[in-house]
């Protein structure tokens, strides 16, 4: 580092070369560093200077890197690219004092919610923030610690621990089940008042594929309730508008608490599963891996 102190003088002179050499102005590096022009043509002769080359031509209204100034430009950009980003990580690690982990409005309210006063009392001093959204968005672009995701665990760029297979069963709230004839088999079953999740963003497995895995004949006629949210899915469920596909992991608390009922033996656990992730870009806060491993602590 001495020898590099001699050769350059000044950190600062790195600084307003890359600016210039970037913007291909002395005027607009000026501009861009909030100093004057000569300051920056200053700083650049004096890196000139120091090690012994001119690194710009010089032009009446623009200069040009020389070929010694391509060569120092191509490191010195490189250099300062990873330093910017290590310093963007550290800068929001010491930013983040909460979590956020990206959910469905299903998940969160049928499976984080209910847990929340457990996570609490186990992790007093942690900040967790819910944010609900029906697209799969990357969390190291859009900056969120954790989400959950459904797939076979296998998402590039990212690490993934299963908290859930994927087990889906049909449900009903008690009164319409009351009101209904006895279901006897999967042909009777088909033949039910139906409600349909039909998202507009990704798959989400449908009656066709519940009934077709069970080796039983279903034609969806367009009838039956049909929603996008596969909250307001379970709501109408339990409001009694009819037979829902339930995900295990989401249903089986509101079975336990006789506001759904299952119906039948039936049941298709498919190859895919629900997955906590974490973007391998973002370095996790002590935080996120304390709720990352209460969350598969937590999951049965």
């Amino acid at each position: 580092m001495r020898e590099l102190w001699k050769l350059v003088q000044s950190p600062r002179h790195l600084l307003v070369f890359e600016a210039a050499a970037r913007l291909g102005s002395f005027t607009r590096a000026a501009q861009e560093l909030n100093v004057s022009q000569p300051a920056v043509s200053l700083a650049v002769r004096q890196l000139e200077g120091a090690l012994g080359v001119r690194l710009f031509v010089r032009g009446h209204r623009a200069i040009a890197l020389t070929r010694a100034g391509e060569q120092l430009f191509e490191d010195v950009a490189a250099g300062f690219a990873r330093i910017l980003e290590t310093a963007r990580t550290l800068s929001r690690q010491g930013k983040r004092s909460h979590v956020t982990l990206l959910v469905s409005t299903a998940f969160a309210n049928y499976w984080m919610v209910p847990r929340l006063a457990q996570f609490h009392r186990d992790q007093p001093g942690i900040d967790l923030r819910l944010q609900t959204s029906e697209k799969d968005l990357e969390l190291g672009e859009e900056g969120l610690d954790l989400g959950v995701r459904r797939g076979d665990g296998c998402w590039p760029g990212y690490d993934a621990a299963l908290i859930a297979d994927e087990c889906l069963v049909p449900v009903a709230s008690p009164g319409f089940l009351a009101d209904t004839p006895e279901i006897g088999d999967l042909a009777s079953l088909a033949r039910q008042q139906l409600i349909h999740l039909e998202e507009p963003f990704r798959y989400r497995p449908a009656w066709h594929d519940w009934f077709g895995a069970l080796d039983q004949p279903y034609e969806d006629m367009g009838s039956g309730l049909r929603l996008n949210d596969y909250a307001l899915v379970l709501q109408a469920a339990m409001a009694g508008e009819g037979i829902a596909l339930g995900w295990r992991h989401l249903v089986d608390r509101l079975v336990d608490q006789r506001l759904l009922a299952r119906i039948g033996p039936w049941e298709w656990k498919t190859p895919s599963g629900f997955h906590l992730v974490r973007h391998r870009s973002l370095e996790p806060t002590p935080q996120a891996e304390a709720v990352r491993e209460w969350i598969i602590g937590a999951a049965p």
